[in-house]
Formats: structure tokens, C-alpha cells, sequence
């Protein structure tokens, strides 16, 4: 006769505790102490304990697979966001299946319509820059699929989310510009349709006004955070001959346009414009100037939204309370906002970027 198999109820009983927090410990529960983290896993390898999520799920009626759905994929943040998802789903015995809507609505709504055709366990979502109706996501939420947002998320919808504090980082880094001695600091964002974008633009007029500065009265680019983008509109906007002493990036990709675009001109960074960026893309700190930025620890968004999803995965409640995380996000102060003497040479020539 085989031996029963152990259980996490076994587990739970030789400990004396509930079968929930053995659950939560395994799935790394930010609540559950590192003690009793390790006292369950110590327990579970003593009892020859072996995950059987697949059998779980089946008895449940779910699966074992999450539906992810990023912008972008080839993106520095996302496929951090991406690791740290993993990094949590993986040892729950999820697997996971990653769509990109490529910053297009009706992709994204043909993504969330295969994820619940394929009767994903829960999803994961951030939303693209068009997307303005939620009718699709509503959709997920009647077919009672779990569902968690973010970075990019929609204020309208009452379910978690894990999100950067971007007006926090905008505005320190604002400030840093202000404490330049810098007054005329030029905007250049991506739509503020999107939350992040709105949230960054908030936090940059907050510090603004605080130091009488109306940011309506500065110049500003609203468009497609991307590097073309950015050149294209920079090279226009200087032929103007008028050029702003900062020019605040809400994307490194944007940074990097700019700084083609001054640099073609014969402008320096930072001696003649200061110009910041936002994300901590791995190029920010190996261009030269290296590229003043926020970092907004992807990697940790994305354990935070996976534990999210696991929370109501393991609900007993068909409503678990939805629940809301925010990340501090952290300026990166580096050469292009820090002037320099003017013997200092930094690259000014396309082919060296």
C-alpha cells in the first residue's frame, strides 16, 4: 500500500497553526514572519511535503495558469515586473502565459479575450496608453476570474493593484531641478490619459507651485514616450532658436531623443540644458553624461502583484477585499543635471549615443 501523501492540513497540525498561514507562508506572504516562514518550509521538507497545485486546482475547478498582459515586453521595467511575478507564481506551481497589447486597446481587449477563453486561473494587467474603456475588464471581473493591475492602472475599478508612487518621484525630482538654481524647466511626458504619466505631470506642477512657477507657462510636449518621438519633436521645437535650461523626461527613451536632438543642435548636457529621465533603464547609467533618473523597482512590483493574486487564489471569500500597494520609488541624481567645468567633454555626436 502507497503512503499517504502529506498534506498542507498535515503541516498545519504538526504546527499547530491554521492550513491558511501554511498556505501563505509557502507563498511568501509579506505578513508572515520570516520565523514562520522557515518553520513551515523546515516542517514540510521533515514530512516530505510535495506541492500538488495541479490537483488543487482541479478539485476548485481552476487551473494553474495566469494570464499576464504588458504593454510591452521588450521594455527594461516590464520583463523585471515580469521576474518577480515569476519568481512568486513559479514555486506556487503557476505557470505563466504573457501577452503584449504592443500600447494598442483593441489588442489588449483581443488578449483578455483569449485569457478567458483559455480559463486562466487569475490575471495580471497593465493597462496599454489608449486604453480609456474598461468594458473588457469588466468582462474578467463577471467571469469571476481574479484580477490585478499595475503600474499603468483605471482609479474607476475597485480591485488591487500595485502601483509606483510616480507623483512622489516627479516631484523630488522636480526639486532636484529647483535646487539647481533651474526655473524654466520644460515638460515632456507621455499622455496623461494614462495614470502614470497624469500622476508624474501632478507631481512636476506641485513643485512648481511651490516655488511660484506655473506649469502652464512652461513649454511641454505631450506624446509616445519613445526615443523617436522625443527627436522628432526636440528637433522641430529648437528651430525655433528658444531652448528651456532643463527639460524633464517622464522616460529614459524620451531622455535619450532629447539629448540626440540638443546634442545635433550643438547644445551640451548639462553645462547648456539639464535633462532628466525616468524608469532607470540599464543604458541611463552607461551613456555618457549618465542619465539622471527615478528608479521604480520593477522586480519587487512584480512580487507584490503576484502575492496579490495569490491572496485571492487562496481566498475562501468568492469577494476577497481588494487591496492596494504603493511603492516608493527613488531619484537617481547622476551627470546630466549636474553641471560641469568647461573643460569637461561629454560625447556630442549621434554615432557615440
Amino acid at each position: 500500500m502507497s503512503k499517504k501523501q502529506t498534506t498542507i492540513q498535515d503541516i498545519a497540525k504538526k504546527l499547530n497553526i491554521t492550513a491558511s498561514t501554511v498556505s501563505r507562508a509557502m507563498n511568501d506572504h509579506p505578513k508572515i514572519s520570516k520565523k514562520t516562514k522557515a518553520l513551515v518550509w523546515n516542517t514540510a521538507r521533515e514530512l516530505n511535503y510535495q506541492p500538488n497545485t495541479i490537483a488543487s486546482n482541479l478539485r476548485k475547478g481552476k487551473g494553474n495558469t495566469v494570464g499576464m498582459i504588458v504593454p510591452r515586453i521588450n521594455r527594461h521595467f516590464f520583463s523585471n515586473v515580469i521576474t518577480g511575478v515569476e519568481s512568486v507564481l513559479n514555486p506556487a506551481g503557476y505557470n505563466l502565459i504573457i501577452c503584449q497589447s504592443e500600447e494598442n486597446y483593441e489588442k489588449e481587449v483581443e488578449n483578455v479575450k483569449t485569457l478567458i477563453s483559455n480559463r486562466v486561473s487569475g490575471i495580471l494587467i497593465s493597462l496599454s496608453i489608449e486604453t480609456q474603456n474598461i468594458k473588457h475588464l469588466q468582462k474578467i471581473i463577471k467571469s469571476h476570474i481574479p484580477l490585478v493591475m499595475f503600474d499603468r492602472v483605471n482609479e474607476k475599478l475597485n480591485i488591487s493593484q500595485v502601483i509606483n508612487d510616480d507623483e512622489a518621484g516627479s516631484y523630488e525630482m522636480a526639486i532636484h531641478l529647483l535646487g539647481q538654481g533651474i526655473k524654466d524647466i520644460m515638460w515632456m511626458g507621455g499622455p496623461r490619459s494614462s495614470s502614470i504619466y497624469r500622476n508624474r505631470y501632478n507631481g512636476y506642477k506641485r513643485a512648481l507651485e511651490e516655488h511660484n512657477i506655473f506649469a502652464e507657462e512652461m513649454p511641454c510636449f505631450e506624446g509616445s514616450p519613445t526615443l523617436d518621438s522625443a527627436l522628432n519633436y526636440m528637433r522641430e521645437f529648437l528651430k525655433s532658436g528658444k531652448c528651456p535650461k532643463a527639460i524633464f523626461c517622464t522616460s529614459d527613451y524620451m531622455a535619450m531623443g532629447t539629448i540626440q536632438a540638443l546634442y545635433e543642435k550643438g547644445l551640451n548636457v548639462p553645462n547648456d540644458v539639464a535633462v532628466t529621465g525616468y524608469s532607470n533603464e540599464p543604458f541611463a547609467g552607461l551613456i555618457s553624461p549618465k542619465l539622471t533618473t527615478v528608479e521604480q523597482f520593477s522586480e519587487e512590483m512584480g512580487r507584490a502583484t503576484a502575492r496579490l493574486l495569490l491572496d485571492q487564489l487562496l481566498s475562501e471569500s468568492d469577494e476577497p477585499v481588494p487591496r492596494k500597494i504603493i511603492i516608493k520609488p527613488k531619484l537617481i541624481v547622476r551627470e546630466t543635471t549636474q553641471k560641469r567645468k568647461k573643460n569637461n567633454k561629454f560625447i556630442k555626436n549621434k554615432q557615440e549615443l
